[in-house]
C-alpha cells in the first residue's frame, strides 16, 4: 500500500512578474515503511516537493494523497499528526530564545496531549540526549545535538511520515554519520516512512531503498538502491551525479536522451 501518492504535481512561482515552473508534473509513490530518496543539484526542485507536500509551496495542479486521502489546499491538525518535516539547518529551525523543553512541549500543547512530561523525556532518550539537555538553549548545543532535537520535535507527535530536507548537509562528516544512523534506527524501531532529499547520492544510497533523480523541476529517472550500487543509471545526468558524489567513473560518454 502506498502511504504517499503524488501524481502530476506542479508548482509555479511568480517572480518579477514572470512565472517560474519549479515542478513540472512530478509523479511518484512511496510505500508504507519505505525510505525514499530525492536527489538533484541545487535548483532541481527536490526541496520544493517536500514544501508542496507540507503546503508551503503553491501547488498549481496535480494531486497529493497521504494514506490514500487527498490533501486539501490547507493542512489541518490531522495532517501534522501524520506528517512532519526536518529541515536542513538545525540552528535556524529552532527558536534561539526557547529551551529544548519548550521546543518539544509546544507541539504537544497545540495538539492537546496530556502526558507532556513523559513524552518530552522519552523523545530526548530516543534521540540519544539525556534529561540534562532539557533546559538548554540552541546556542548551548552542538550542530549534531541541535539536529537531534529537531528530529525529536518531528517525532514527538508520533507521525507516520518524516520529510527530511538535507538533514545532515550542515553537519561535519563524523556527525553526519551519527545522525544518519540515528534516523536508520528510529525508522526500524517505529516503522516510519521517510522521504529524504539530498544532493549527495552516497547519503541516499545508505538510507533509501529507492531514489528519484530530478533536474530543472522534472523527474529524470527512478532507481533502486541495487541500481545505484551496480551503476545501472540510464540517463546522462544521473551518471554525472554518480561520478561526482560516489566517485564512480562514467562508463562512457553518451549523447543526451
Amino acid at each position: 500500500m502506498y502511504i504517499l501518492d503524488i501524481e502530476e504535481l506542479a508548482v509555479t512561482y511568480t517572480k518579477d512578474r514572470q512565472k517560474i515552473r519549479a515542478l513540472k508534473d512530478v509523479s511518484f509513490q512511496v510505500k508504507q515503511g519505505e525510505s525514499y530518496g530525492i536527489v538533484g543539484e541545487s535548483g532541481s526542485g527536490k526541496s520544493t516537493v517536500l514544501r508542496a507536500i507540507c503546503g508551503l509551496a503553491p501547488q498549481s495542479h496535480g494531486s497529493i494523497l497521504v494514506g490514500q486521502k487527498p490533501l486539501n489546499a490547507s493542512r489541518d491538525f490531522d495532517f501534522y499528526r501524520q506528517v512532519q518535516m526536518v529541515f536542513q539547518d538545525p540552528y535556524a529551525s529552532l527558536h534561539p530564545r526557547h529551551t529544548v523543553d519548550h521546543v518539544l512541549s509546544e507541539p504537544l500543547t497545540i495538539h492537546r496531549f496530556d502526558d507532556c512530561e513523559a513524552r518530552v523525556a522519552r523523545a530526548l532518550t530516543d534521540v540519544g540526549l539525556g534529561s540534562d539537555f532539557r533546559f538548554r538553549y540552541p546556542h548551548q548545543l552542538s550542530g549534531g545535538q541541535r539536529q537531534r532535537v529537531a528530529v525529536a520535535r518531528a517525532l514527538i507527535l508520533e507521525p507516520q511520515i518524516l520529510l527530511l530536507d538535507e538533514p545532515t548537509s550542515a553537519l561535519d562528516a563524523s556527525i553526519q554519520a551519527e545522525v544518519l544512523n540515528l534516523l536508520d534506527r528510529l525508522r526500524a524501531e517505529r516503522g516510519l516512512t521517510y522521504v529524504l532529499v539530498s544532493h549527495d547520492l552516497s547519503v541516499v544510497a545508505h538510507m533509501c531503498e529507492r531514489v528519484m533523480v530530478m533536474q530543472h523541476g522534472l523527474v529524470v529517472e527512478e532507481l533502486t538502491r541495487q541500481d545505484l550500487q551496480a551503476r545501472r543509471a540510464t540517463k546522462v545526468y544521473t551518471k554525472a551525479l554518480l561520478a561526482a558524489t560516489l566517485g564512480y567513473r562514467a562508463d562512457e560518454k553518451e549523447k543526451p536522451q
